[in-house]
């Protein structure tokens, strides 16, 4: 498994509003590399996901 890093793209992506429940220190650490990295927190988490399913096994 490769090593996660974050993507500083620009790229809108189509997307589909979910609301979602986290637990708070997964939200603050989300928040803190959003900021660290200059890019939205949903970029982050779209990015966390998408490595988490590439990664996934099955």
């Amino acid at each position: 498994m490769g090593k996660f890093v974050i993507q500083k793209d620009t790229e809108k992506i189509s997307s589909i509003n979910r609301t979602i429940r986290m637990k708070p220190e997964h939200f603050e650490k989300i928040m803190e590399i959003s900021e660290k990295n200059d890019i939205s927190f949903n970029k982050v988490v779209n990015q966390c996901i998408e490595y988490a399913l590439e990664n996934l096994e099955e």
